[in-house]
C-alpha cells in the first residue's frame, strides 16, 4: 500500500500525485490550504518518498495502486502533476467510478524526449557518496554542475533524508534512472474516453504542454478545459502557488 497523509475531516475528497523526484509533501501547502472545506489526501507515489519500492517502472501498475486507495462510493478529484498527471489519467480512464473530477498539471498524455535531462540528475545524485557526506549544503554544491537551477535542486534535495549518522536518498534511484524511457514515455490504453470533467493547469514558461498536444487532450478527455498560468514554468503549483490554489479550489468546489 502506498504511503500518504490526509487532511481535513470534512468536505469532497482531494486526492494528489506528485511528479519524478517528488514526494506527497510536495502539496502540504496547497493541501492544508483545501483542507479547510474538503479531506486531502497526499500520496507517494511507488519508488519515491516512503512507498514501497518495485523492480521496474509501469505507469499502468503505478495508477493500480493510486486506485487502491479510493473508494467508488466516494469518488475524488485526482490531481497529478507531470508523471503523477500521467499516473492521474490513467486512473480516470481506467476507473471512471473511483474520480469524479480530474486536474492534469502541466503534462499531456504524450511521449516527451526530455529523459537526458533526467538522466543528468539521476547521474549527480547517484555521484554524490552518502556515507561521506557532511550536509546538505555539499549535497546541493555537488549537484550545481548538472542542475543550475536552485529551484530544481531544492525539489530534489526534499527527497535527500538524515537517517541516523548518514544520509539516504527517498528514490529507487536504479529503477528510475533505468526506466527512464518508460517514464517519459505513455502507454497503450484500452480504454474508453473519459467524460468527467477536467481541468488542465500549465506553465506559460513550459514546454510540456502546447498546441500540438491538444488533438490527444481532447481525444481522452473530451470535457477539458485549460488554463495557463503566467509566471510559472514545469513546477506551477511551486512557483504561482496563489493563483494554483485559487484555480484549484474553484474547480474542486
Amino acid at each position: 500500500m502506498l504511503n500518504t497523509a490526509d487532511l481535513g475531516d470534512h468536505g469532497s475528497r482531494v486526492v494528489f500525485c506528485h511528479g519524478l523526484f517528488g514526494q506527497g509533501k510536495n502539496f502540504t501547502a496547497i493541501g492544508k490550504a483545501l483542507a479547510e472545506s474538503h479531506r486531502v489526501t497526499l500520496v507517494d507515489m511507488p519508488d519515491h518518498g516512503r512507498s514501497p519500492r518495485t523492480d521496474g517502472f509501469d505507469y499502468l501498475k503505478y495508477a493500480d495502486h493510486v486506485a487502491e486507495l479510493l473508494d467508488p462510493n466516494d469518488p475524488v478529484a485526482l490531481v497529478g502533476h507531470s508523471m503523477g498527471g500521467k499516473v492521474a489519467m490513467l486512473v480516470a480512464l481506467r476507473r471512471p467510478d473511483l474520480v469524479e473530477r480530474l486536474v492534469v498539471v502541466d503534462v499531456a498524455p504524450v511521449p516527451y524526449d526530455h529523459a537526458a535531462e533526467f538522466e543528468r540528475y539521476i547521474a549527480a545524485m547517484r555521484a554524490i557518496d552518502l556515507a561521506t557526506l557532511g550536509s546538505r549544503n555539499e549535497a546541493d554544491a555537488a549537484l550545481l554542475d548538472a542542475v543550475p537551477s536552485a529551484m530544481v535542486r531544492g525539489f530534489l534535495l526534499q527527497s535527500l533524508r538524515r537517517e541516523g549518522d548518514g544520509w539516504e536518498w527517498l528514490l529507487n534511484l536504479d529503477v528510475l534512472g533505468r526506466d527512464l524511457d518508460l517514464i517519459t514515455g505513455w502507454p497503450e490504453v484500452d480504454a474508453a474516453p473519459y467524460d468527467g470533467p477536467v481541468l488542465w493547469v500549465g506553465g506559460a514558461d513550459s514546454r510540456y504542454v502546447s498546441t500540438e498536444h491538444v488533438a490527444a487532450m481532447d481525444r481522452l478527455f473530451p470535457r477539458n478545459r485549460r488554463v495557463t498560468v503566467k509566471g510559472a514554468g514545469h513546477w506551477v503549483h511551486s512557483e504561482q502557488p496563489e493563483v494554483f490554489l485559487e484555480v484549484l479550489r474553484r474547480f474542486v468546489s
